[in-house]
């Protein structure tokens, strides 16, 4: 099997939580997700994420998807 091509889509949780002076484990509970599971997105490491998940970060963090998540050079 053929390793997997590395990916382009960067997230930007760090720097809007920074804006926003909120913590990660604070947005995960305001979101209900894991602060591992956001973590993986945070750190690019996330392989998929739901519409629901993403939908929950824009609401809570007063943002649009293209504020999170971004595609080529950070």
């Amino acid at each position: 099997m053929p390793p997997e091509d590395p990916h382009e889509i960067h997230c930007h949780l760090d720097r809007l939580l920074a804006d926003r002076g909120m913590t990660l484990a604070e947005l995960a509970d305001r979101v209900g997700v894991t602060v591992a599971n956001l973590s993986i997105l945070k750190n690019d490491r996330a392989k998929a994420i739901r519409f629901s998940t993403l939908s929950a970060i824009c609401r809570e963090l007063h943002c649009q998807p293209a504020d999170v998540l971004t595609f080529g050079t950070q």
